[in-house]
């Protein structure tokens, strides 16, 4: 680059850049990065990582056609997955949306998956909890589990999205539904997990507070689990097409690295319950090493309230499950 002749303005952006680094600055977000031209983005990314090769860089791109151009000729670490799994969840969480396109949008991103953020709140988005969303903070927890245990994907937590909050407050700039961050306004559900500068929780609902507590087993499972940055495989269509009484209000799929082999299960809707004997495809069988006659038993990590026996047969795997409205399950496979 030493040999090539760039806009004026580009040198003094990446001179502010490398002043705040200075002063320890190890990130950036980038808005609506892309109405800037890749070619500076390749430009200043290479300079602050020459600086900081740690420094995470993140950026608002929407058109899914030029994401790779902007990870890869852009060297940004990760892009919002908005236009893709977000919409995606969100038109499922609000009852209108199908599962099924749920391994389409993976694997159209299979390639980039490591570099797409997901995240179900943030402060363009409405909160879960709000009528205009989906009007019950507790729709969110199916697709919760599916947003951090899909793929090798970072996940973002929107300060107040573990507790409900609605974001109710006619706040004067943006209208209710989602938190401004142009407004100086309370965000009450948060504020009580604050509880007068305590940070404990203490004046949480026993609904906020059970909430709270499904993110927090979620989240640490994910940081201790190799599976989940393993392997992936669908196993929807095979039941969609397999498995009566499966529809696309569920959703279903593998993990596995190692010795460590999960399996995900969730039910999107709020009020319907589920019933059916699940199979896993041999492909699967397979690659996990199961013996034909066999049974195993599959333990559940995000309550240990579960456990259910795996049995092969005819090449497959078979086990019955009663799925509660909106329950998750996170099955272990167990040695």
């Amino acid at each position: 680059m030493e040999d090539k002749s760039v806009p004026d303005s580009w040198i003094k952006f990446r001179d502010i850049a490398l002043y705040w680094l200075d002063f320890g600055v190890d990130g950036f977000r980038f808005d609506m990065a892309e109405m800037v031209p890749v070619e500076f983005w390749s430009y200043l990314n290479s300079h602050i990582k020459e600086k900081n090769s740690d420094a995470l860089l993140l950026a608002e791109v929407y058109n899914p056609s030029l994401y790779r151009d902007y990870i890869h000729r852009g060297k940004m670490d990760y892009l919002y997955d908005k236009v893709e799994l977000y919409d995606s969840l969100k038109h499922i969480m609000q009852g209108h949306g199908w599962t099924d396109h749920i391994p389409v949008v993976q694997k159209g991103l299979l390639d980039i998956e490591h570099h797409m953020l997901h995240f179900l709140e943030n402060h363009d988005e409405q909160r879960i909890a709000s009528p205009e969303f989906a009007g019950d903070a507790m729709r969110g927890k199916p697709a919760m589990v599916v947003s951090a245990t899909l793929s090798t994907s970072p996940t973002m937590i929107y300060f107040g999205q573990e507790v409900g909050e609605p974001g109710a407050e006619d706040a004067g700039f943006g209208s209710p539904s989602r938190t401004s961050i142009f407004d100086y306004i309370g965000v009450p559900n948060h504020q009580r997990w604050m509880n007068d500068k305590k940070f404990d929780g203490g004046q949480l609902s026993e609904e906020e507070a059970d909430l709270r507590d499904f993110y927090k087993r979620l989240l640490n499972l994910t940081i201790n689990s190799k599976a989940l940055m393993g392997a992936y495989e669908d196993i929807h269509y095979y039941n969609r097409d397999n498995t009566e009484g499966y529809n696309y209000r569920v959703y279903s799929y593998v993990r596995w690295q190692d010795d460590e082999r999960l399996l995900i299960l969730v039910n999107f809707d709020a009020v319907e319950s589920y019933q059916f004997e699940l199979k896993i495809p041999p492909a699967v069988v397979s690659a996990w090493g199961l013996e034909e006659g066999s049974e195993y038993e599959l333990s559940d990590l995000l309550y240990d309230d579960a456990r259910v026996k795996l049995r092969v047969e005819k090449g497959q795997g078979l086990f019955e499950i009663s799925l509660a409205p909106l329950q998750s399950y996170i099955f272990k496979l167990q040695d």
